[in-house]
């Protein structure tokens, strides 16, 4: 399970860098919340909540703010993302990966103002995995 988190985490982040250097982020403190459901799984994970604060910095360099590509576990990934498509504030986007699990899917997210909400959908040999995601901005940074 750890090694499944680490490589949707990942993929989440590689996503929304993707998007994030398409549609722009504002600076702020923003919270972010992610729910994965496994098929045939009978219990349903609880959101995985996040708040951090976006620098100006960041926000001009979208890359500074994808986590470490091997999710921080010290094991390698090399999930790719293609067929990125921008329609209005919608991105989309397929990924796959080989390492360290072999795995496909497609994504979606689409921005608001200050908010945006996306889902993921991945096929790998445990079953499929879907998952949605949200974030808004709460405000400025506080120090």
């Amino acid at each position: 399970m750890k090694i499944r988190l680490a490589v949707v985490l990942t993929l989440l982040s590689v996503s929304a860098g993707a998007l994030i250097a398409q549609g722009g982020i504002r600076p702020g403190r923003w919270e972010t919340s992610m729910q994965m459901e496994m098929a045939g799984s009978p219990v349903q994970m609880p959101p995985m909540k996040t708040t951090r604060c976006v620098t100006p910095a960041e926000a001009k360099d979208p890359s500074s703010l994808q986590a470490d590509p091997a999710g921080g576990r010290g094991g390698k990934s090399d999930c790719k993302v293609s067929d990125q498509k921008m329609s209005g504030s919608t991105i989309s986007w397929k990924v796959t990966c080989s390492s360290p699990q072999a795995m496909t899917g497609t994504g979606e997210m689409t921005f608001a103002d200050d908010s945006y909400t996306g889902t993921m959908k991945m096929n790998m040999a445990q079953g499929a995995m879907s998952m949605k995601m949200e974030g808004k901005r709460l405000g400025d940074c506080t120090n």
